[in-house]
């Protein structure tokens, strides 16, 4: 067994998110097994995985969200545990349950704690938010967050000077039985507005907020065990340890119309900024000559960075994106490196 007690997972999934769970599986030493449509029988995801199992036709609810296919593939695959990427699959009560009564480990809240608190399935976009990784002691790796939006979507997360304090339910979801991570909205009332169980997509800022790994975390949450092997000890709310943010960078073309990508997005990897203290990394869901599929929401690539502060964090992630070449499709670039120049000059964007 590995240090966080599972050998191989099906990682329940697609897109950059995917590829950034599947690297970190690879990392830790733990066999990961992709699953994929058939319009993406060679997507990028399903090239880094140790194996691959197809689940269906190209819509989502046919393949990535069908709850039956997902089981049956991880039953076929021999893998120990499920692990959900999106909200939309971390937070389905039915396929936790249907992977438990298989007679695997779910990699997440167990299905009666998601009844019961709703997992909303969706990636909180409230413009204030909480990130936070939840062990039986309480909260640990406490990380306020803030986002500017577009269209309802988080587009840019990053660490506040001063976040909201934890709403009474939050800070409950330990004794609730919420275990791993969780991503919460606050609302203008400091109210919890929304929760999310998974790899939220500002998931990155806890990371390099911490200096941690969100999957590792995630796994030995449903491992029941710490990397040493010892229990889990009490928990605290520390504050962030480094500024952090991260920004997404999606495909502008229309609904349904398909595309290639035929220059390179950012490179892949954990790199230094300008200076020592800035820490960047950059997960890309395609390399040049993937097909975009228009069946699917087509994130292209995440980007954060750890800094001093927020404006140096800002200022790393804006290179790595302004410095794109044309990379076949049209995509938000512009917009979010505006977002974070105005981040880098000490100005917080205007509320999408």
């Amino acid at each position: 067994m590995t240090h966080v007690g599972l050998e191989s997972v099906l990682v329940a999934g697609r897109g950059p998110a995917a590829c950034s769970v599947i690297t970190a599986c690879t990392r830790l030493g733990v066999k990961a097994v992709a699953v994929h449509s058939e319009a993406e029988r060679s997507a990028r995801h399903v090239r880094l995985a140790d194996d691959a199992f197809l689940l269906g036709p190209a819509p989502a609810v046919e393949s990535y969200l069908a709850v039956d296919r997902i089981v049956e593939a991880a039953r076929r695959s021999g893998v120990q545990a499920v692990l959900p990427v999106p909200p939309a699959l971390a937070g389905n009560a039915r396929l936790a349950a249907a992977v438990a009564a298989a007679g695997l480990v779910w990699v997440g809240p167990d299905a009666d704690v998601l009844e019961r608190l709703g997992g909303d399935g969706v990636e909180p976009a409230s413009e204030r938010g909480l990130l936070a990784w939840v062990t039986a002691g309480g909260l640990r790796h406490l990380t306020p967050v803030r986002r500017d939006r577009a269209a309802g979507i988080a587009r840019v997360s990053w660490t506040p000077a001063e976040g909201p304090e934890p709403p009474s339910s939050v800070r409950r979801l330990a004794e609730v039985g919420w275990r791993g991570l969780v991503t919460v909205g606050v609302d203008p009332d400091g109210e919890l507005a929304e929760v999310a169980a998974g790899f939220s997509l500002d998931m990155a800022v806890l990371e390099r907020a911490h200096g941690v790994d969100a999957v590792e975390l995630a796994l030995r949450s449903a491992a029941g065990s710490r990397a040493d092997g010892s229990p889990e000890r009490e928990g605290t709310d520390r504050p962030a340890r480094r500024a952090a943010v991260s920004a997404q960078l999606r495909s502008t073309l229309p609904p349904g119309e398909p595309g290639r990508v035929s220059g390179p997005l950012p490179a892949t990897g954990r790199r230094n900024g300008e200076g020592a203290e800035v820490e960047v990394v950059a997960v890309s869901g395609y390399d040049p000559g993937d097909r975009l599929d228009g069946w699917y929401d087509a994130l292209l690539a995440t980007v954060s960075a750890a800094a001093p502060d927020v404006r140096a964090a800002a200022q790393a992630a804006a290179r790595i994106l302004g410095a794109l070449p044309d990379v076949g499709v049209p995509h938000d670039g512009p917009e979010v490196c505006a977002v974070l120049e105005r981040l880098a000059r000490g100005r917080a964007p205007e509320a999408g």
